[in-house]
């Protein structure tokens, strides 16, 4: 036995389930792709002072969670720990938004956090994320939420809210940071939250102990301090995601983990995760363009977890993806069969079917056995008779129904079977 293991937090996917962990990801792409957002591949790992930058340094992220470490040519690198201020790097170091704006882009990966491992909060978390940069419009704060909205949808959840609120501009952030200081400092709080106090107020808003959601029942709100502008942005928000369909809870008190994060603010939970409720969220981010050295545009994105909405589906007892590996699977009888049911295999295969092949010379039993395994909705057995008459047959292994296919025409027949599931 190996005494090899994966690293512990890491989830793996594997045979069936992996099925259902491509499906959840594809389903939260291909909202993002429909809606006109390109692809980025981004490093898997930076400068780890682009996170220290972009994500904020009084962050949990870059003061407990980030792999950094240094690279032999004397350079402080970091994992990937979230995926926007890799794309804002990339918007500006490629002249991205010198185009038609906004600069529409989507994303997907592994991401990196060392964190304490427990179901649905994993070291390597797999995420599906979207950024819109360069417009400052609410009707694309409610598309990009809508977007996953859909996809969530689309996987057959229901069990999930949307939660939103608005964290301000920079013209009343400032007012409303130093009335939240001045209630904050007032309560007896531990030394390392009064840290946090004085560097960023609005995450102590996030602390999940009890004792201290207790203190800050009374705490002032930044939606009842919004600047006209800030309010304005916010209502209109709203508007279009009532036009859209989008149903959504306002939530005040919504803080996200990153300090980026401006005006529209949003998270989608679903309770049926327990602890760890957060499935995705995102918002927008005014100034982390400049901050990174670009221009003075604004964002607005979304991360979404695809190993909890994995997590998500199965506690609503979704059915995702398909298991089978294949759809016809071949049983050669003899060296001569194998030899044709190989060629066979080839040009099914450019044809567009999945096929696999007992391969290893099992017999009939044994074989037949392994085509149940697979998956596979046929089975194309091919014995020494059978090329002797220039027949194979075609087991639909459901039903146990089994016709005669020719060999000089067996790719359309195969291909005509699985289209039509029937004769």
């Amino acid at each position: 036995m190996s005494n090899f293991t994966a690293p512990k937090g890491i989830p793996e996917y594997f045979p069936p389930e992996s099925a259902e962990f491509l499906a959840v990801r594809e389903t939260l792409a291909d909202a993002a792709r429909r809606a006109g957002y390109g692809y980025i591949e981004l490093p898997m790992f930076e400068d780890t002072a682009l996170y220290a930058r972009g994500v904020g340094e009084s962050t949990d992220v870059v003061t407990k969670e980030m792999y950094t470490f240094t690279d032999r040519g004397g350079r402080s690198v970091t994992l990937r720990p979230e995926g926007t201020a890799g794309v804002m790097r990339a918007v500006i170091e490629h002249g991205l938004d010198r185009g038609q704006l906004p600069v529409k882009l989507h994303y997907s990966g592994p991401f990196f956090r060392y964190e304490r491992p427990q179901a649905g909060r994993y070291r390597q978390l797999q995420q599906v994320g979207v950024e819109a940069i360069g417009v400052d419009d609410p009707a694309l704060d409610a598309e990009v939420i809508a977007i996953a909205d859909e996809a969530y949808r689309r996987l057959g959840l229901t069990g999930y809210r949307i939660e939103l609120t608005s964290l301000g501009d920079s013209t009343c952030r400032p007012a409303y940071r130093a009335k939240l200081q001045e209630f904050l400092r007032k309560l007896p709080l531990d030394e390392e939250t009064k840290q946090r106090v004085e560097i960023n107020p609005l995450r102590v808003l996030d602390d999940k102990r009890p004792e201290v959601q207790e203190m800050l029942a009374d705490a002032p709100l930044m939606v009842d301090h919004l600047s006209a502008e800030a309010k304005e942005h916010y209502e209109q928000v709203k508007e279009h995601l009532v036009d859209l369909g989008v149903e959504f809870t306002e939530n005040p008190r919504l803080v996200r983990g990153l300090d980026y994060y401006t005006k529209t603010t949003f998270e989608f939970v679903h309770d049926g995760l327990g602890a760890q409720s957060g499935i995705g969220g995102g918002g927008r981010y005014d100034g982390l363009m400049a901050e990174l050295g670009g221009q003075e545009y604004s964002g607005v994105g979304f991360g979404l977890g695809v190993d909890r909405t994995l997590l998500a589906c199965k506690t609503e007892g979704l059915s995702l993806g398909e298991p089978g590996r294949c759809d016809v699977y071949c049983v050669p009888l003899g060296a001569e069969a194998k030899r044709r049911l190989v060629s066979v295999a080839g040009g099914l295969r450019a044809a567009g079917i999945r096929v696999d092949l007992a391969y290893g010379g099992k017999g009939l039993k044994g074989a037949m056995k392994a085509a149940d395994r697979s998956g596979a909705k046929f089975a194309l057995v091919l014995g020494e008779r059978d090329l002797a008459a220039g027949n194979a047959q075609l087991k639909e292994l459901a039903s146990g129904e089994q016709r005669e296919v020719p060999l000089d025409d067996v790719v359309d027949s195969v291909r005509a079977a699985v289209a039509e599931q029937r004769w």
